[in-house]
């Protein structure tokens, strides 16, 4: 079997994008690739901002940039070849070539991102939303297109 050259990683900072939102969502029956997204609901939205544990984690810059160090640490602790990396205040974008399967890099990025944000004292509580998207990168093109849209097609790259 075919390997990807590459995954493209992104993961949503806790209770910045609920279901029903109007920029779309999936759910675990809506998660297949190119499947259509959830409908606008507010109501839904509403009721899942009630059931949320804590308050919305929005990243300020100090808090990027320790995720950023985290992903890059744990990049080079592992082997992975880190090609893209875009961390945002409410999402993290990674382009990264790894052996092991998207979702367990993903899981350790974002425990990597977790533990640096709680031994530096600046983030308690959830702080990722539940899963994430794996992407897989098939072709030299594909990886070039998605390093850009990661690197250069963002407003507001980290500092």
């Amino acid at each position: 079997m075919r390997e990807p050259l590459a995954y493209f990683l992104t993961w949503r900072t806790f209770g910045t994008w609920l279901h029903g939102d109007d920029r779309g969502s999936v759910d675990r029956k809506h998660k297949t690739f190119g499947s259509p997204l959830l409908s606008p609901e507010p109501a839904f939205v509403q009721r899942n901002r009630n059931r949320m544990s804590g308050p919305a984690v929005v990243l300020n810059q100090r808090q990027r940039h320790l995720v950023d160090a985290a992903i890059r640490e744990r990049c080079r602790h592992a082997g992975w070849v880190l090609l893209a990396l875009n961390v945002r205040t409410n999402h993290v974008h990674a382009v990264v070539a790894a052996s092991e399967p998207a979702e367990q890099v993903m899981v350790s990025l974002k425990a990597w991102a977790t533990r640096r944000l709680r031994d530096d004292g600046v983030a308690a509580g959830k702080i990722w939303a539940r899963h994430g998207s794996t992407r897989y990168i098939w072709d030299e093109a594909g990886l070039e297109n998605t390093c850009l849209y990661v690197t250069d097609l963002q407003d507001d790259p980290p500092a």
